[in-house]
């Protein structure tokens, strides 16, 4: 047989290999991303810490049968941590007033997480919609709202907090999150902006457009998914902060106060021990840095993941 008539014989079973072969999948921003973190050492880590972290704030009786408001003054003032009694309620020691502080411990991650989850998704949102607005139509929308967020980034984030939660008297957890949530929505906005004004340029929004589709519906359905992925990237990293600031401003003493259970408060009552027993503000002060680092970990991994320029 000819060399002509052999690949005029093959052709026919390349031909049949190429039509049975599957198309690849177009990979999309979101999978390439999965992707990366799921072989990143960073993201596991801190994505177990942080689902280690909210399983104890959700379910703190599986940890710790103890109370964390029961004091014994009589027995357990200021008893030093039994470092080999683990999980017991004696662990980390007791406070100042007789408390374990192993359970304090467990049940103040409720109060602490609440604040930062609660404080992120309404920052998200505020930010978010002020953000989209101000991008999306430009002009005199897009400078009052630019210059309403101005306004508001020039106010210190800690000092405002402090000036307006001491205005209340009843500092709860839902008056604490709101003080952080009508100064931290700035950024978040900035970024939504920026975002939006970039996205609207692109030719699937001119020809949502020119099809006669309604803003809501351009904004919902094409604006806001494009626009996703640099405001995920803040609000993770901006959620240790939120953490770290109500814990600071609990030290204050102007944040959560007793009868909450929370790490900040017991930060706070701590420092009265400090040259007797450290260890009674220390606790807490490590719960504090360990949870804010297991968030700004995770942010940094969502940020390399999603950022094509550091790929």
């Amino acid at each position: 047989m000819s060399a002509e008539a052999k690949v005029t014989a093959a052709a026919p079973d390349a031909v049949a290999a190429a039509v049975a072969a599957k198309p690849e999948k177009a990979r999309s921003l979101w999978s390439d991303a999965w992707g990366d973190l799921r072989r990143n050492p960073l993201f596991l880590i801190s994505a177990a810490l942080i689902v280690l972290l909210l399983t104890i704030s959700a379910f703190p009786g599986l940890f710790t049968s103890a109370s964390p408001r029961d004091a014994d003054l009589a027995n357990h003032y200021l008893q030093h941590p039994n470092w080999g009694h683990f999980f017991a309620p004696d662990w980390f020691g007791y406070d100042g007033q007789g408390r374990s502080i192993y359970a304090r411990v467990i049940y103040g991650a409720r109060a602490s997480i609440i604040v930062g989850v609660g404080v992120t998704a309404l920052v998200t949102i505020l930010g978010t919609i002020v953000g989209m607005l101000a991008g999306y139509f430009g002009g005199l929308t897009d400078s009052l709202l630019s210059r309403i967020t101005d306004i508001f980034m020039g106010i210190p984030f800690l000092l405002g907090a402090l000036v307006v939660l001491t205005s209340f008297e009843n500092r709860a957890i839902w008056v604490v999150i709101l003080a952080l949530v009508f100064l931290g929505w700035t950024t978040i906005a900035r970024v939504a902006r920026g975002a939006v004004i970039n996205i609207k340029q692109a030719d699937y929004v001119v020809a949502a457009k020119a099809l006669g589709a309604s803003t809501t519906r351009i904004l919902l359905r094409h604006v806001l998914p494009n626009a996703l992925a640099p405001i995920i990237v803040v609000a993770t990293i901006a959620l240790g902060g939120y953490i770290a600031a109500e814990a600071t401003l609990s030290f204050l003493g102007v944040g959560l106060a007793e009868p909450t259970v929370s790490w900040g408060v017991d930060v706070s009552s701590g420092r009265e021990q400090l040259r007797n027993a450290p260890y009674v503000l220390i606790i807490p002060s490590v719960m504090v840095s360990i949870t804010v680092l297991a968030f700004l970990m995770f942010g940094d991994a969502v940020r390399n993941a999603l950022d094509p320029k550091l790929r």
